[in-house]
Order: C-alpha cells, then structure tokens, then sequence
C-alpha cells in the first residue's frame, strides 16, 4: 500500500495534509486520468456526506477531474453506497465519495469505486497515487470537462432498494426509530421507510457541518434507545455519517451488534437455501459468540482482514453472498456491489417478519462474549512483532486466557491509533486485560 491510501481510502484532518484541496485535485486529476483515458465523454459520479470540509474537497475534486478531460456527475449529499450504485448504473468510468465514514466532522476522506461499483484493489491505489505523485504532464491539454448535476440521485437509489425486496414486502403496522447520524442518510432513509409505510421515528436528521457522527450514530445509540423505549419501537436503527454500517436496538432497547445482524441475516438466508456455499465472511475482529453460533448452525465461516473491501475479496474468492464486520458493515453481494447500511436494516427486518419474532429473540442466535476495545493514540506504527513489550503483554494474557477468550492488537487503517481488543469470559477479566495491554502500548509508542 502507497502512504496516502489507508484501508478504506484517503483519510485524515480536513485542511491538513493529505485532506487539502491541492491535493484533492490532484486525486481528480489522477481518477480521470486512470479511469477515462481513451473513452469519449467519460464521467465520475461524485457524492458527499454532511461535514463542513465537503464542499471545499468536493470543488477540488471537481476541478481536477475537468482539468484531465473528465466530466461530473454530481449527486450531492449520498451514502456511500448509493454511489457504489449509480456508478455501476450510469455507465460512469468512476465514482468518489467525500467523507470520512463515522469519524468525527474535522476529518474527512476520498472513496473511489471503478465502473462496477466495487472499492479498488491495493494494486489501483498504487497506481493511482503513482498518478497524483506525478501530476498532469505539461504536454496533456485536454479539453476540460463539465458538471453534470443528477437531481434524482437520491430517488434512483431509494427506487433501487426498494426494488430489492421481494413483491409485496412492507412495514405497514411497524414503529421503527432511525437514528441517520445527522449524516448522508438524513435525506433517503426517513424518505424509504416512509414509502414502505412504517410509522417512522426520525433521530440525527438535522446537519449542520459540524454535528456528523456527534453523540448520534451507530457509535453511539444512546439516544437511540430512550426513543425505541419511550415511543415502544418495534425496531431501533443507526446509520454511520456515510451509511454503510448499521447497529441496531431490539423493542427492549438492547443493541444487536454487528456480528448479531450477521448471523441472523444468514440464518434466514441458509433456512431459504440462499446461502451459496454455506459460507459467511467475516473480520478477525469478530467475536468469538459470532463464531461458535455459526460452527453450531453449520456454516462454514471465512476470516478476512479488518476492512469491507478485504471481507469482499474473501466473498468474491469464496463465492459467498453474505459478510460483514462487527462494525456493522454488512455485504450482500447477490444485491450490491457495496456494505449499504439501509439494505441491512431492511435485510433484518425481513428476517424478524419471515421469522414471525421480534429482534431480541433473534438476537439470542448468539452469546456475546464480553468484549472491550481500547484506542490508543500512537507516534509511529512500528510492526507489533518488533516492540518486545507489547509481544510480552499480549503474551502473558494469551497465556491466562487460553480458549477462553483471545487478544487481537493492531492499528486503525485510517488514524493513528492502535486497537487493543480483548474478549473474555468476565468483564472484570476483559476490562484488566486490556488496561495492562493498551497501558504498555501507550508506554511503548503513544
């Protein structure tokens, strides 16, 4: 991987290095380059989410892309995934996404999808930062191009959800809560669950640059859960700022993780024969609850690295149709090209209506394990291998803990921190493990 693309893309503090609008156009300039050498009237379909920063990353972009002969397709304020799916619709060359997912509205980042509506291999973003390293070749003068907005974005992408579903499936007679993060799915989820006929309980849908991912959101379902309580919801959702992840709350305002949704959406799949291969993907930071319930449902379970790009390529290698992080992003590849936040809300509730049961029974497909994660801000990311007092710390808890729990320490793709993960049978023992752990990290390279 080249030093500007992380696990999922560019990312970082807006205005400061690599998040500056000198360099976004340079990424714009690359894009167009890579993507639409060679093909008349290209284009690439550009979306947004909330923060402040959007607009100036947005413009820069845009100005990249015309200046190497591109032309832009301009959604406006879009999930992620919508932009996965009018990319691979509309015959464009590329698509970019302006966010930085669920971090807070000081940082922002660059998503690209090709023209099939998939996130790139690392082999593209080498190439790609290749391109901004270079920049235009005195000798390109291409004809600039235009700005194509697209009015209906939001509309197609709403249409093609619901077009997903099977005939007939709606939520009439249901109270469902959403939580949009004050994020890119402010617009489309109230607009979705409203046409499906919910009676809707809209939370986070009032952005102003600044209150992205702020105490609402999939991190944080807090509010979340007075709502699904106090209004008696039959469901509760949470969308992350760029809505590919989703965290849900049963009627009795507990949250169904990631891992949960999962395997409850595999189950219902496997019991319809639709789970090709038997087989489900997920990251190493599942939690081990996750991967004893499926041993005991009898499906085959592949690990991939942290990361929904590296969970597709395992799908795409395994030829499974379902995967996901603990995060809450999930993939249904028979469906979409793209983790998509609103799409697992929808797979989920199709699972409570087929099942005839509401969420907090089907929760109990799974144990929990008592899981606690630590963040550690770090000065380097030296190989964890290589630090002698991290290896002994994690060692030494290994030790104790043996089958009845696990540690995974490794370092975020898009900050400079280090996740310290330990999973145990108590939560005294996890929340010990894991201070004497992230202490010695924050000792070692803090």
């Amino acid at each position: 991987m080249g030093k500007l693309f992380g696990t999922d893309g560019i990312r970082g503090r807006a205005n400061r290095y690599p998040m500056t609008p000198e360099l976004a156009l340079k990424v714009g300039q690359a894009v167009a380059k890579h993507f639409c050498v060679g093909i008349n009237t290209a284009s690439i379909v550009i979306g947004k989410d909330t923060r402040l920063s959007c607009d100036m990353i947005e413009s820069a972009l845009i100005a990249g892309i015309c200046a190497a002969g591109g032309d832009v397709i301009s959604g406006g304020v879009l999930p992620t995934p919508a932009i996965a799916y009018l990319t691979a619709h509309s015959d464009a060359a590329a698509g970019i996404v302006i966010s930085a997912s669920h971090n807070p509205y000081y940082d922002n980042g660059i998503k690209i999808f090709d023209q099939d509506g998939y996130k790139l291999s690392d082999d593209v973003e080498n190439q790609l930062e290749d391109l901004i390293n270079k920049g235009l070749a005195a000798a390109d003068e291409p004809e600039p191009g235009c700005i194509l907005p697209e009015l209906e974005a939001g509309s197609k992408y709403v249409q093609f959800l619901t077009n997903l579903m099977p005939s007939g499936f709606n939520l009439s007679g249901m109270k469902i809560a959403i939580d949009c993060s004050n994020g890119a799915t402010c617009q489309v989820a109230p607009e979705l669950f409203s046409q499906l006929g919910a009676q809707l309980i809209s939370l986070a849908v009032a952005p102003d640059g600044r209150n992205i991912n702020d105490n609402c959101g999939s991190q944080h379902p807090e509010n979340l859960i007075k709502a699904v309580l106090s209004e008696k919801a039959d469901v509760g959702l949470a969308f992350d700022g760029d809505g590919d992840r989703l965290i849900a709350v049963d009627e009795s305002g507990n949250v169904a993780t990631g891992d949960q949704i999962l395997a409850i959406c595999a189950n219902v799949m496997k019991k319809g024969g639709l789970l090709k291969n038997n087989t489900v993907v997920s990251t190493v930071m599942s939690n081990l609850g996750f991967r004893i319930a499926l041993k005991k449902l009898g499906m085959d379970l592949v690990l991939a690295d942290v990361g929904d790009r590296y969970v597709l390529a395992q799908m795409q290698q395994s030829g499974a149709v379902i995967g996901g992080e603990d995060s809450g992003h999930m993939i249904f590849l028979d469906h979409h090209t793209s983790g998509d936040g609103i799409l697992t809300a929808l797979k989920l509730i199709e699972a409570m209506q087929k099942e005839a049961k509401p969420l907090s029974e089907l929760a109990r497909i799974m144990e929990v394990f008592p899981q606690k994660l630590v963040n550690v801000e770090v000065k380097s990311k030296p190989e964890i291998e290589t630090v002698p007092e991290i290896v002994a710390a994690i060692a030494a808890a290994e030790d104790e803990l043996g089958q009845q729990g696990r540690v995974l320490v490794r370092y975020s793709g898009t900050q400079a921190l280090c996740r310290v993960m330990v999973e145990a049978p108590t939560d005294a023992e996890t929340t010990r493990h894991c201070s004497r752990i992230a202490d010695i990290v924050k000792k070692s390279i803090g």
